[in-house]
């Protein structure tokens, strides 16, 4: 990179944070840029020296994309110290970053990247990508549940402190207790929730797809690059 660019976009396009979290960094006065401490919207280069917290920033670190078996019992995390962290217990590299969390009863297919912007726009709610999970639940599926999951839920939503009705999905039955649903939102333990309002629990729950890249035939804890032509239709998917 021989032209400036602002500095916050140097940091997402390292894979460091987001943009707006980089904001969020240098407003707090913790982004040193040659020593000083930024300023907001300053433009850099290359040949400047950014510092985060005692890390310095490189923007020419290589893109990264990977997908990875969650295994149950193990956390979405970036605090290295979690014992049940991902990170702790698995050889995923310290500069990437998950995209879109399973809670530590789930498996299945996570991806990580060090590039901000592109998880940043998987990850994006409005975006409406898709995500398919295989759910197995402690009672038959029937008709009127498989309907009323399609049609949307009653939950409630404790990030905007309110109920909602979830967007309507595809759910398709598999087995007598087991069935696929694809969704387009991220709501906080989405599928238990509209679960447990149709008085079902989940005995298991494997995310096997998002948007085009599929988990297929890995195995818990396994970790594979995304391959080039994954990385390509993912990209003109999120254009």
């Amino acid at each position: 990179m021989s032209d400036s660019i602002r500095l916050n976009k140097y940091i997402s396009s390292s894979g460091f944070c987001s943009r707006r979290k980089a904001d969020e960094w240098i407003a707090a006065g913790k982004v040193l840029v040659n020593g000083i401490p930024a300023d907001m919207g300053m433009q850099v280069t290359d040949e400047d020296e950014i510092v985060i917290n005692g890390k310095r920033i490189l923007c020419e670190e290589p893109f990264k994309l990977v997908a990875f078996y969650k295994p149950k019992g193990y956390t979405c995390t970036s605090h290295r110290g979690d014992e049940s962290g991902i990170f702790k217990n698995f050889d995923l590299d310290a500069d990437l970053k998950y995209v879109g969390r399973l809670d530590k009863d789930s498996e299945g297919l996570l991806l990580l990247t060090n590039d901000g912007n592109l998880g940043n726009a998987i990850a994006r709610a409005r975006n409406r990508h898709e995500k398919e999970y295989v759910v197995t639940v402690n009672r038959p599926v029937t008709e009127e549940f498989l309907e009323r999951m399609e049609k949307g839920v009653r939950i409630y939503d404790a990030n905007k402190e309110k109920w909602v009705v979830t967007r309507p999905c595809k759910v398709v039955k598999q087995s007598e207790d087991t069935f696929s649903i694809v969704l387009t939102q991220g709501l906080n333990r989405q599928i238990r929730r509209m679960c447990e309002q149709l008085q079902y629990r989940v005995v298991k729950l494997q995310r096997i797809r998002v948007m085009n890249i599929e988990l297929g035939d890995m195995k818990p804890g396994a970790i594979r690059q995304v391959t080039d032509m994954e990385l390509s239709k993912l990209k003109r998917k999120i254009q």
